[in-house]
């Protein structure tokens, strides 16, 4: 599998980098875990607008999703070709509903439809393409998921966003590769079942037995550095920051 960040930034784009997206690739076929704000024009640095095969949103906040809308404006209302046929499309409960309303606009109430094949996500384990994945539950004010992907016996967890929570800890159990939220910091903000902080994120880690850590989402106010660093002091394995245009082969 090969994953690229596409952008990585919390709560909304910093000067450097879009918000949460990231392209995983396998047997040609591309799988894109959210799509947040900026998410859709820095995609294009990295394939062609109409080269995915589907698409996984953790939650409906706007940092991980908003940038469906303009999404749909690409798929609807393209000329050349003629109008995309459906994507599918995996997220919450409400998904179709939440993108129409955020639109505004749409042609009609199914127009999203017509462009993307929605399917509600639970805990459970099922296929996307040539991936086996498996999504549970994670804590967040809204309903959010954690997902591990998984090809030819190798493994990426995304913990999408999330407070500390025992299911995340085992959904990661010998993951290749934990992309994992560190948006707070530790000692600074503690606010229960919202988001980890560095600390957190490499204690996670260490108790799933993870490969290596690659923390994300962190938003614009908080120091990068300082959350690396609090992650490296409890877990020993491999430890980065996520950037806008990197890749990992897994």
């Amino acid at each position: 599998m090969k994953l690229t960040v596409v952008g990585c930034s919390g709560s909304f784009p910093s000067a450097e980098s879009a918000c949460s997206s990231y392209l995983v690739e396998a047997d040609g076929f591309r799988l894109l875990l959210d799509m947040g704000n900026g998410a859709l024009g820095e995609l294009q640095r990295h394939i062609g607008l109409y080269d995915l095969d589907a698409i996984f949103l953790s939650h409906l906040h706007a940092d991980h999703c908003i940038d469906m809308c303009a999404y749909f404006v690409a798929r609807y209302y393209r000329h050349e070709g003629g109008r995309c046929a459906p994507i599918p499309v995996y997220g919450p409960e409400g998904t179709e509903q939440r993108l129409t309303t955020a639109y505004a606009d749409t042609p009609s109430a199914s127009s999203m439809s017509e462009v993307f094949d929605f399917h509600t996500v639970k805990p459970g384990s099922f296929d996307i393409g040539p991936f086996a994945v498996r999504t549970e539950k994670v804590c967040h004010p809204v309903e959010a998921y954690a997902i591990r992907v998984e090809h030819e016996g190798r493994s990426l967890t995304y913990s999408g966003d999330t407070g500390t929570c025992d299911v995340l800890d085992e959904l990661a159990t010998g993951t290749d590769l934990f992309l994992c939220e560190a948006a707070f910091t530790h000692g600074k903000e503690n606010i229960p079942d919202l988001h980890l902080n560095g600390r957190e994120a490499g204690e996670s880690a260490a108790r799933a037995g993870a490969g290596r850590l690659l923390l994300t989402h962190i938003p614009p106010w908080t120091d990068p550095q300082v959350n690396l660093a609090d992650a490296r002091a409890v877990y020993g394995g491999p430890t980065a920051l996520a950037a806008p245009g990197a890749t990992y082969e897994i």
